[in-house]
């Protein structure tokens, strides 16, 4: 069981390996940026897939093979002990501590029918902190729909990258990640375990995973721009958090390392999260104003 839930953490951001079979169609978002001679494309990923996802389309696929650095969130060639240790660092309660004593008697009844429905144990994570069982139960939603993380985007443009021979470089790191949620207090905790317990009953998660997909999946730039619309305006715990925090909160970073990166490389690659790539403070955005110049290919 144990083995499960750290196989299920570790999609959040990283993954495991990936290729797979036919379609050439655009994916989710592709950016070309040009400064001084040189030329990076950034291309939103996604951090679950299916083998008709690939290969990408053809200037993907091209650009991967003869990119001499290709740039990710994270490697996925993690160590799981690595993982393992990370996890318990920032997402496991004090020794004798238990999630359930700090959950109202509403919440604790939802969590617990919510995790058996992901097949998860209850009893066997008491001592997870409520921001890792929401993260647990909002990637669930995504197996639940049959989406794999063994087949995830990143992973895939791993593969691809280290197959043609170009280095894998990380954006950032798999503990600078996680500690992003120890900002979270316990009632803020609380909250965001509550509001993805409630979009779950209600059917929110399961139709927010749908529309995400499909639009990464055909790279609908209006559907990417209203799902990016509707977080802006989300006034939930949770989603503040999302928005303010997991997204506009990395982006700036972000945009830091993949202009340092262009200025470097006369060809290159980055692969994020789709996420990142859409709305007024996305990473797109960000790098515009610093002089580069950004051309959305799709």
């Amino acid at each position: 069981m144990r083995r499960q839930i750290i196989t299920l953490f570790v999609s959040l951001f990283v993954v495991l390996v990936a290729p797979a079979a036919v379609a050439a169609e655009p994916r989710g978002a592709l950016f070309k940026l040009e400064e001084q001679g040189h030329t990076l494309f950034v291309f939103g990923t996604m951090h679950v897939g299916l083998p008709e996802f690939y290969p990408l389309e053809p200037q993907v696929e091209e650009a991967l093979a003869h990119a001499s650095v290709v740039a990710l969130e994270v490697d996925p060639r993690q160590d799981p002990q690595v993982v393992a240790q990370a996890m318990h660092r920032f997402g496991m309660l004090p020794p004798g501590q238990r999630v359930d004593a700090r959950l109202a008697p509403a919440d604790r009844e939802r969590l617990d029918r919510m995790l058996k429905r992901a097949g998860m144990d209850p009893a066997a994570t008491t001592s997870f902190k409520p921001w890792l069982l929401a993260t647990l139960l909002s990637l669930s939603e995504y197996a639940a729909q049959g989406y794999r993380t063994d087949l995830s985007v990143d992973s895939y443009v791993a593969a691809q990258a280290r197959r043609s021979g170009a280095q894998v470089v990380e954006l950032e790191s798999l503990s600078s990640q996680l500690a992003l949620f120890a900002q979270l207090d316990d009632t803020a905790q609380r909250s965001f375990l509550s509001d993805t317990l409630e979009a779950m009953e209600n059917g929110k998660q399961e139709r927010e995973v749908r529309e995400v997909v499909e639009a990464w999946r055909t790279a609908d730039r209006a559907k990417l721009d209203a799902i990016a619309k509707r977080a802006e305006e989300d006034q939930t715990m949770s989603g503040r958090f999302v928005q303010k925090v997991l997204l506009d909160g990395r982006n700036g970073a972000l945009a830091d390392k993949i202009a340092t990166q262009l200025k470097d490389q006369s060809l290159s690659v980055a692969a994020i999260g789709v996420l990142h790539l859409v709305g007024p403070k996305s990473v797109p955005a960000l790098l515009q104003k610093k002089g580069i110049r950004v051309e959305r290919v799709y």
